[in-house]
């Protein structure tokens, strides 16, 4: 019971009379729960907000039209992470909608299921005794939206086929698409985008090819492939699909080129990285490769180092005193001259006998002093003579020289046997000797390159062929030659027969080709010097050994031109095979073809053989070398007192010489100028004019100047020669310390020196550097009016500025009297200097020291005729003031240093252009000057 009588209290209190108003209240106002459907279904499309449902939501409550008791003020939803909420639109007509809280993935989560229930708003405003409705399922389902594009499940898809087939799929392609749906994640289409292609795909992403296909025609194709979803949606990136065509299978490599190029300066380069054996499926027991570099007609057999002889042997580490009988032909070696030369080669020092050509050795070359060791080595190419019953050819005889025809000792071949006479001389023992030594061997006759040497130590002579020893097979025996005094002759390529015929003459000509053909007395060679002596720059290798499989067997040959190969795994053989490299460690390699030979054979379980693999032929061709450009620079000219020639160590002219050597880098489009470091095989200074007199002047450096160095030196009347194979740093300091004295210089003004470089025997050879040497006498005495600006000689000349009188000075000009007086004065002194220098003169014609004493004097004087017009007068003065300015130029420029050639060739070219000018004024001005 609710009472409101204090509402009406004042009202009481006017009227007397008490007002009481009360409202009876019963507590079933809000008598009935809100009620909504039992079950709900809705639908939202994914990145949406708004919930469609059926039946829609709306909440009814028996107590309307009461207020507060029959309207509807929530619904609430019970659900383990739900995005959803329900809003009230009406609370009258309980009318609601379902939203979602949170952007909704279908991709994350395609159904919802949760509880909704809905709240009246109570028995009044204050929301209290309210009730709530059933609970009721909402099952709520996500709608795809067709966002991603189809994806290919492999970045790339490759396959192989055969030739000649036609395949209803090569390969299958698939790809798939990360939208929810049936309709939108399904690939419901695949497309070749790429046009004029012999394939087609089906909706599945079979390839198949239209056509027959053809190695020989298109050994590869790649196509692009793309993909569609049911929403017709493509893929966002097409994927390549490479196939190969194979041909039909037949036996052996594959994956070789038949070419190889070979960059000098590269080190070892693989020949087949991808190269691989086809068996066609055959079971195979084991595989056996012979790989076979074909270098024959490389200079000597193959790409060897082509310095001098002697070069090579210092070298390898050789002893000295060996004598070359074919060397390169030159002012002290002319011996040569007429022999043929095989000048198709790298450089290689070749000499071609055709059974015409042979030359005789000079008797002061010749080794005297044979004992029991000695060696003889050559390098010889030689075939099958013609006839049943060939002659001897001799490649090397010493023979009496006149009167008889003893053969002392020869090297000769004989119906394809190499055979060595030796013949011991009577005062050394009398009894039965052996005397011929007889090889067989096919080497000899097969026209390739071989390296021979025979050591002898009498009795035992021993035969080294490319290394490999081979002892006599026959060795037969002779009396010893009884003395007589009868000189013998050294010939090469033919035997001399000096006696028993009417007319000396050559016999046994040589059929072949020979090089380095060398004796070394006194010491036989040993097997390390012969290996390295004959040891190819270039061959066969296998990278990374460590690396092949341990039932890989393989073998060189010790040229390293031939390599075995065997296993029995076909994957390690293809990879031992794939590692095979050529290498050639010459800086500069001789550029061509070498031809590569591959022969394989193929076992079977069971069977001898079972595949026929084709052999393989391929080339390796090495590039040219960029060529270098060997620069020889320094002073050209250098002027030095007599005093220095005459001393003990004379002077050094190459003192300040510079060796460099450039090659060209880069393509025809950018090329670079690069600085090459690489050695040298021999220097020569020659002498221009007339040759060195030995009992006044030499050319010459000590012994100490080539110790630590691989470098000798011989010198003679026409010059000095340094070689040995050397850095060029070292051959600078050699230069460097090469003298040149003269104890008589007195007749000497100068000397003329010419000096080239070369490297490899020739192939490379520097600019020719001349240099002049010229010789300070000592000048006749002069009085200097000032004798603080006379400098002594050989000093470094000081370039100082010239002092210009002009004729506008601030003094007067002197009186025409001053000027006549001066004149005749003048011309009296110079009618006395003529008569001096005449009497001068006779007595020093011709004298070229004298010349230059003359020129050398800082005295000059300058007489104008007499004529006394003003305009004459200031010409003269004119002409006095630039003679004194040269006198001060000449007196710097004739002076001289030690140190600085180049300063002294500038004065001395400053002083001639000034007497040069000065001889041109004279004679355009009419003017007579006698200088002192």
């Amino acid at each position: 019971k609710l009472c409101c009588k204090d509402l009406f209290q004042p009202l009481t209190l006017v009227l007397g009379v008490k007002i009481e108003i009360c409202l009876s209240l019963s507590s079933t106002v809000n008598k009935h729960k809100p009620w909504i459907e039992t079950s709900y279904h809705g639908v939202i499309t994914e990145n949406m907000d708004t919930v469609l449902l059926d039946p829609p939501l709306v909440a009814l409550d028996k107590d309307a039209p009461v207020p507060y008791a029959g309207a509807i003020c929530a619904f609430k939803i019970y659900g383990q992470d739900a995005p959803f909420e329900a809003v009230v639109l009406n609370r009258t007509s309980g009318e609601g909608v379902l939203r979602a809280s949170s952007p909704v993935d279908c991709e994350s989560q395609k159904e919802y299921t949760f509880i909704i229930q809905a709240y009246d708003c109570g028995a009044g405003p204050s929301g209290a005794d309210w009730k709530k409705s059933h609970k009721a399922v909402v099952h709520i389902q996500v709608d795809d939206v067709n966002e991603f594009c189809p994806v290919f499940r492999e970045p790339l898809y490759k396959a192989s086929v055969t030739e000649g087939k036609i395949y209803d799929s090569i390969l299958q392609v698939e790809a798939w698409d990360q939208d929810c749906s049936p309709q939108y994640s399904q690939i419901c289409n695949y497309e070749i985008a790429t046009a004029g292609t012999p394939f087609a795909i089906d909706r599945n992403g079979n390839i198949r090819n239209t056509e027959r296909l053809s190695y020989d025609k298109q050994q590869s194709y790649q196509i692009m492939v793309t993909a569609f979803d049911c929403g017709q949606k493509r893929a966002k990136e097409d994927v390549a699909v490479h196939i190969d065509v194979k041909p039909v299978c037949k036996p052996g490599w594959q994956g070789w080129n038949k070419r190889v190029d070979y960059e000098p300066g590269t080190g070892s380069r693989q020949l087949f990285p991808k190269m691989h054996i086809e068996t066609c499926g055959g079971p195979l027991s084991s595989v056996k490769a012979m790989l076979e570099l074909q270098t024959n007609h490389i200079g000597k057999g193959c790409d060897r180092e082509t310095y001098s002889e002697k070069s090579l042997q210092k070298l390898c580490g050789a002893a000295s005193g060996s004598t070359d009988l074919l060397p390169a032909p030159g002012p002290s070696t002319n011996w040569t001259a007429s022999l043929l030369t095989d000048s198709s080669r790298d450089s290689d020092l070749i000499y071609r006998f055709d059974g015409h050509q042979a030359a005789n050795v000079p008797d002061h070359v010749v080794p005297q002093n044979l004992t029991d060791q000695f060696t003889i080595a050559t390098w010889m190419k030689h075939g099958p003579s013609p006839g049943l019953r060939a002659e001897k050819e001799t490649l090397l005889c010493n023979s009496d020289k006149t009167e008889m025809n003893r053969h002392h000792y020869s090297l000769y071949v004989h119906n394809c046997r190499l055979v060595f006479l030796l013949r011991r001389d009577f005062t050394q023992v009398d009894t039965f000797r052996p005397a011929e030594f007889h090889w067989k061997l096919e080497q000899i006759c097969d026209k390739e390159w071989h390296y021979y040497v025979i050591n002898t130590e009498f009795p035992a002579v021993t035969l080294f062929v490319d290394g490999v020893t081979y002892e006599p097979y026959l060795v037969t025996d002779d009396w010893p030659i009884h003395t007589a005094k009868i000189v013998t002759q050294l010939t090469v390529g033919a035997c001399w027969q000096g006696g028993e015929v009417g007319t000396p003459r050559f016999t046994q000509y040589f059929h072949g080709s020979l090089s380095g053909l060398t004796i070394r007395p006194g010491h036989i060679e040993t097997q390390k010097v012969i290996s390295c002596l004959q040891a190819c720059k270039e061959g066969l290798d296998i990278n990374s050994l460590e690396s092949l499989a341990k039932d890989i067997k393989f073998h060189f040959n010790p040229a390293q031109s031939v390599l075995v190969v065997e296993g029995e795994d076909l994957d390690s053989i293809n990879t031992a095979m794939s590692k095979v490299s050529y290498i050639n460690s010459r800086q500069f390699p001789t550029p061509g073809l070498r031809r590569l030979h591959i022969t394989t054979s193929v076992q079977c379980f069971g069977e001898d053989t079972c595949l026929s693999i084709p052999d393989i032929k391929s080339v390796v061709m090495v590039l040219p070398p960029s060529e270098p450009r060997i620069t020889i620079a320094g002073s050209n000219r250098l002027v030095r007192p007599v005093n220095d020639l005459r001393g003990p160590l004379g002077v050094a002219p190459f003192k300040e010489l510079h060796i460099t050597s450039t090659v060209m880098k880069g393509d025809t489009h950018r090329q670079g100028v690069m600085e090459v470091m690489h050695n040298l095989d021999y220097c020569d200074v020659l002498v221009i004019g007339e040759e060195l007199n030995p009992e006044r002047e030499c050319l010459e450096i000590h012994h100490s100047a080539l110790l630590g160095k691989h470098l000798d030196a011989t010198n003679s009347t026409s010059g000095i020669s340094i070689y040995g194979v050397d850095s060029m740093a070292h051959y600078e300091q050699a230069l460097r310390q090469v003298r040149y004295r003269n104890w008589r210089p007195a007749p000497l003004s100068e000397r003329k020196f010419r000096l080239t470089c070369s490297e490899l025997n020739g192939r490379y050879t520097s600019n020719e550097f001349n240099l002049e040497v010229s010789v300070l006498h000592h000048s006749a005495p002069v009085e200097h009016v000032n004798h603080m600006a006379a400098q002594p000689q050989y000093m470094r000349p000081v370039h100082r500025p010239l002092m210009i009188h002009t004729l506008n000075s601030h003094m007067a000009a002197p009186p025409a009297a001053t000027v006549v007086i001066v004149v005749c004065i003048a011309a009296l002194v110079l009618i006395v200097v003529i008569g001096v220098y005449r009497i001068h003169a006779t007595h020093q014609e011709g004298s070229r020291e004298d010349e230059e004493d003359w020129d050398n004097s800082a005295l000059n004087i300058t007489v104008n005729p007499m004529e006394a017009h003003d305009e004459e007068v200031k010409e003269e003065e004119r002409e006095e003031e630039e003679e004194e300015d040269e006198e001060q130029v000449g007196g710097m420029t004739s002076a001289e240093s030690d140190n600085s050639d180049a300063d002294e060739e500038d004065g001395e070219e400053e002083k001639e252009g000034m007497k040069e000018r000065k001889q041109k004024e004279k004679l355009e001005g009419g003017n007579s000057s006698i200088t002192y």
